[in-house]
């Protein structure tokens, strides 16, 4: 395109705004558009922004261009209901000139669009040369209402100081981490630390170009707030506007969730500091024995409790390894640890820990370890609680030493114990337990012995595999009503044994509520009915 050929789209008002749908990930109800500029070329159609902004950016035309962006954009607001809102990016030559709230103003009031549901997005390179004017801009903009989002951020030239120097609302991640973060690691925890600056800085996230259901799943399970990409839309004109208005809500997953069902409030609605604060409450209180090691067996955190056990302070604990500080007990533990590094999770391993001090008597503990998935389910570290079991162990053996009515007691309660650990596991329903969106989070080895699935492989929605494909649509729809209403889950359907055969289950399980009467889990238990189905058959036919 020639220099004349942009002169002339100019003169003719040919440069159009589009609009592509911002959409809130937790609910998938549209949040608003973001505007960009299109070139309605009479011979070529629609022209791309990157074939004509930088060429009007270099002439001095880009004010005249973006003023017909905004002016079209805004007299769109009769088919834009409240509150959905209108996203615009300005150019980096237009942050430097002192008349730009002042033209953003006049614009909107000829249009009638209120600026409080305007988003002014600024890229890091505007940032670059004139910090001050920018600060004087963006206070300008922000007492007129509009609410800011610093673009593009973590590809350009801006610091953290501009965070702080600049009152921004939103951060927008770019769409070249989104893009890499499913295959990528790094990607995955550049876009981590992003969503979780924004949640400590008071900051919506918004992610740019979203294109699968999976980045789309992995963003709303690291925090991001929103998102925006083909997934959800390409950019349309404002003729478009109302029937992607009127379009229902998208299916979000992962899980089942529906808006009003509170998607994530047990994790994500306290802010950062309020929710450190409540772990590490429940954390010092628990009476067992709690840390976390990272992937290289290095303490990340632990509690008073385990402090104790183990003898050097908390503090002295942090950044050092089992080895460096319990070099006695590390033979017994090691095992264990790099079993649980594999994705092994192991419960109730009795070790004996031998006294540091001679003349003292050994200790005896019960020890879990539960390996910890990032999103990618990649061990990222260990979680390892440890209850003393010494005096418990002591008090057996006295009564074991005691007369034989008493060594009888103690031989009923072994059996009893026994009987209870056995009762579990020979019990002929298959515990669940589901968070509030409808993932399975553990299942009973029940359910693997009857499947032949792993825990791993029931985890979120895995447990679905084992279903009959004539059994699944309804089976989801209970689902999905039960999530809804929080009434009590009650279904029957197929599941393929090991054996290869179709054997009838029913599930049922109830809700817990917090205070505020939001579900926080779903407890529950799959029973075996085949035998009773075979029967209900049999008299059916007779």
């Amino acid at each position: 395109m020639e220099l004349s050929d942009i002169r002339a789209a100019l003169e003719r008002d040919e440069v159009e705004p589009c609009f592509q749908p911002l959409v809130e990930l937790r609910t998938g109800r549209l949040a608003g558009f973001e505007v960009l500029a299109r070139w309605k070329h009479p011979e070529h159609g629609y022209v791309l922004p990157e074939n004509f902004i930088s060429l009007a950016e270099k002439n001095g035309l880009i004010g005249q261009l973006m003023q017909q962006v905004f002016r079209k954009a805004f007299q769109s607001a009769p088919v834009l209901p409240e509150p959905l809102v209108l996203a615009v990016n300005v150019s980096p030559t237009q942050l430097h000139h002192l008349t730009l709230p002042g033209q953003i103003r006049e614009l909107a009031e000829e249009a009638g669009f209120p600026l409080k549901r305007l988003t002014v997005e600024i890229t890091e390179s505007a940032l670059l040369y004139n910090l001050e004017r920018a600060q004087i801009i963006t206070k300008q903009l922000k007492a007129m209402g509009c609410r800011l989002a610093l673009d593009d951020f973590g590809t350009g030239y801006s610091s953290l100081g501009h965070l702080q120097a600049l009152p921004f609302d939103e951060l927008k991640i770019d769409r070249s981490f989104v893009a890499s973060m499913t295959n990528t690691r790094d990607s995955r925890k550049i876009v981590a630390a992003i969503v979780g600056l924004g949640h400590s800085l008071g900051c919506m996230t918004i992610a740019e170009g979203v294109e699968t259901e999976e980045q789309a799943d992995m963003l709303l399970w690291l925090g991001c707030g929103f998102g925006q990409g083909w997934l959800y839309g390409h950019p349309v004109t404002a003729d478009k506007i109302p029937s992607l208005v009127a379009a229902p809500l998208r299916a979000m997953h992962p899980g089942f969730s529906t808006p009003g069902d509170g998607w994530g409030a047990s994790s994500l609605e306290a802010l950062p500091t309020q929710r450190l604060a409540q772990l590490q409450a429940i954390y010092d209180g628990a009476p067992v024995g709690l840390c976390f090691l990272d992937s290289n067996l290095r303490y990340v955190s632990l509690n008073k409790r385990l402090a104790e056990m183990n003898g050097p302070s908390v503090a002295a604990h942090l950044g050092k390894t089992p080895m460096e500080m319990v070099p006695h007990l590390f033979p017994l533990y090691e095992p264990y640890l790099l079993r649980a590094l594999q994705g092994e999770a192991m419960e109730g391993v009795e070790v004996v820990r031998p006294s540091p001090t001679p003349g003292e008597p050994d200790r005896i503990s019960l020890t879990s370890y539960q390996p910890a998935f990032d999103e990618a389910d990649e061990v990222i570290g260990i979680s390892i609680a440890v209850v003393d079991i010494t005096e418990h162990k002591r008090t057996e053996e006295a009564l074991r030493e005691s007369d034989e009515a008493l060594r009888e007691s103690v031989e009923a309660l072994r059996e009893s114990d026994e009987h209870y650990r056995h009762m579990v596991e020979s019990n002929p329903q298959a515990l669940w337990v589901m968070d509030a969106e409808g993932n399975n989070l553990d299942v009973s080895s029940r359910w693997v012995r009857t499947t032949g699935l792993s825990k791993e492989r029931t985890r979120h929605l895995g447990w679905l595999e084992a279903l009959h494909p004539d059994d699944l649509a309804p089976t989801m729809k209970a689902m999905k009503e039960a999530l809804r209403t929080g009434k009590p889950i009650d279904i029957e359907y197929r599941v393929k044994s090991v054996d290869g055969e179709w054997k009838w289950m029913r599930s049922r399980g109830s809700p817990r509520f917090n205070p505020s009467g939001e579900i926080i889990r779903w407890y529950g238990s799959v029973e075996d009915i085949d035998e009773r189905k075979q029967m209900e058959e049999a008299i059916g036919r007779s």
